[in-house]
């Protein structure tokens, strides 16, 4: 069965850094995208990050380059998403999801996990 486990979520500081898992099971990642998206309270969802299993090309939107990192590990089927100089507006729950190649369709999700920047 497809699974994802998203952890590492939680409470930090302003300018503080945190590094999220994911770790995958259940399906072939080489035919995969994985990809972490985040949704605030009251907004909707958006893409953080997304990294190619095959070849290893990562993706990550404008606003978060330099600060957020993508990598995937492939021993532990493990994507991680390594989140500095976090900021209050970054507050969200979190997600790691994955997408067949060549599909805009997430068809696998995680549970989400909490992050939280105090300022």
């Amino acid at each position: 069965q497809e699974r994802l486990v998203a952890s590492g979520g939680g409470l930090v500081q302003f300018g503080g850094s945190l590094r999220l898992s994911c770790v995958a099971s259940g399906f072939r990642l080489d035919y995969y995208a994985i990809g972490w998206l985040r949704q605030a309270p009251g907004k909707e969802r958006e893409f953080v990050a997304s990294i190619i299993w095959s070849g290893g090309s990562t993706y990550s939107t404008d606003s978060m380059k330099g600060r957020f990192t993508i990598s995937g590990d492939n021993a532990k089927n493990a994507v991680y998403l390594q989140m500095n100089s976090l900021k209050p507006e970054d507050t969200a729950v979190y997600y790691c999801a994955a997408a067949r190649l060549g599909s805009a369709v997430w068809s696998y999700w995680g549970q989400g996990t909490q992050v939280t920047v105090s300022s």
